[in-house]
């Protein structure tokens, strides 16, 4: 991969051509280019299809024929995710796709015409004019295994906020129906707790109905450690409960429903991890990095789903630039501005390694004393949020190096950086 700018110019020669693609969810336009600029051609406008795609094909084809082109070069906005289909297709026909950042397409597209109007022709000839200029990226797409390790860490993801959802509305229920209920079961997750509600008995039903009925429920999951004496809990906070009385016969059906998309919920949860960890055995690496204390296989596997291959990168500071921890300082003469970090790239990255780096800083002591040496040295002391911010590009760098090389974490290598650790080491 190229991340040079003089490299990127120089991959487009006198026999390429620029084709670029202004994405849309039904229909998109093409423009095709050389690389001093020139169009070629009337613009493509083709469907989100088969048909559309081989069409946009025999388009490009002509137009090297004409202009005597030999190679060819697709260039498009990463707008959400319509534009997967298109570039996964062009990539398994080994044809080179390139990426151009849509911030500079809206910033850019006031230089030929000096107006700010938008629609898709102009878009894509703007993206062409970015790619000749060598203001562009190319994907990362993740493959195979990768592949399937970030839609199933996507669809975990969606499954545990459909989960947090549902216990939010059974909280809503025990607090409306049955307020006093968690004053005998703390949690209303555990299997006893689940085998009363699965009941759907209200708090009166429950002060009416027997004890050996209840505890006969609470026996199918829970063999030992519930007994008489929780039951009999259960039933002095039915009776005495201010739970409302009206609604009962929909309000049971709601209970009833929401239980069910619990379970429903837990064991497509289980049957979608299994597949995950599955996946993590097949990537090196995986156990060295999970035997940092701190860092689990969830946390592995989101960030993984969110890199791909570690094989495609040649340093980390291209994968601290992906999570956009790279930082940026403006200035100007003699004003000097606030450095902060770019916030560029994938923001579900970002977010993983700033909530991992936490207990990192809490559990793991090399984190632990390098995290208290950026905050109290001498010169250049950090603030806390940002020596979890430059800890957090420390635990890429020591990702990066496992899985490259398959080796153990050692503390000692990390806690170089600290000038008195050196000291001690070295007498």
């Amino acid at each position: 991969m190229k991340y040079k700018q003089n490299e990127k110019i120089l991959q487009l020669t006198e026999a390429t051509l620029i084709v670029g693609i202004d994405i849309a969810k039904y229909k998109h336009v093409a423009r095709a280019q050389d690389f001093r600029g020139i169009q070629f051609g009337k613009p493509l406008t083709f469907e989100n299809s088969f048909t559309g795609f081989t069409s946009l094909m025999t388009w490009v084809e002509s137009l090297k024929m004409k202009q005597g082109k030999t190679e060819v070069v697709f260039g498009m906005e990463p707008t959400g995710h319509y534009w997967l289909p298109l570039a996964y297709w062009l990539i398994d026909k080994e044809l080179k796709v390139v990426v151009v950042n849509p911030a500079h397409v809206k910033k850019s597209k006031e230089l030929d015409d000096n107006s700010p109007t938008k629609n898709d022709v102009k878009d894509a000839r703007v993206i062409s004019r970015l790619i000749e200029d060598g203001r562009y990226s190319e994907p990362n797409l993740p493959k195979g295994m990768y592949a399937n390790l970030r839609e199933g860490m996507n669809l975990y993801d969606q499954l545990m906020k459909d989960l947090q959802a549902v216990q939010g509305r059974v909280h809503q229920w025990i607090d409306r129906y049955f307020p006093e209920y968690l004053q005998t079961f703390s949690e209303w997750e555990g299997k006893a707790s689940l085998q009363v509600l699965r009941m759907g008995l209200f708090p009166d039903e429950i002060a009416k109905c027997q004890e050996e009925e209840i505890l006969v429920e609470i026996r199918k999951e829970v063999k030992r450690g519930v007994g008489i004496k929780k039951v009999r809990q259960l039933k002095d906070a039915a009776r005495s409960s201010i739970g409302i009385k009206e609604g009962r016969d929909l309000a049971r059906l709601k209970l009833k429903t929401l239980l069910a998309q619990y379970d429903l919920i837990q064991r497509e949860i289980a049957t979608v991890w299994e597949r995950i960890e599955e996946l993590l055995q097949q990537i090196p690496g995986v156990e060295e990095m999970t035997g940092i204390l701190g860092v689990g296989e969830k946390t592995i596997a989101a960030f993984f789903a969110e890199i791909g291959a570690i094989e495609n990168y040649d340093h980390p500071d291209q994968i601290i630039k992906l999570a956009g921890l790279n930082l940026k300082l403006a200035t100007s003469g003699k004003w000097k501005g606030k450095t902060v970090i770019t916030k560029r790239g994938r923001p579900k990255l970002r977010s993983l390694l700033y909530k991992v780096i936490l207990p990192l800083v809490a559990k793991n002591p090399a984190f632990k004393a390098l995290h208290h040496y950026f905050t109290t040295r001498k010169d250049n002391p950090l603030k806390k949020k940002q020596s979890l911010i430059a800890l957090c590009s420390k635990l890429i760098r020591i990702l990066f190096v496992i899985g490259k090389k398959q080796v153990a974490f050692c503390p000692e290598k990390m806690l170089k950086d600290i000038p008195h650790f050196r000291l001690q080491e070295a007498a």
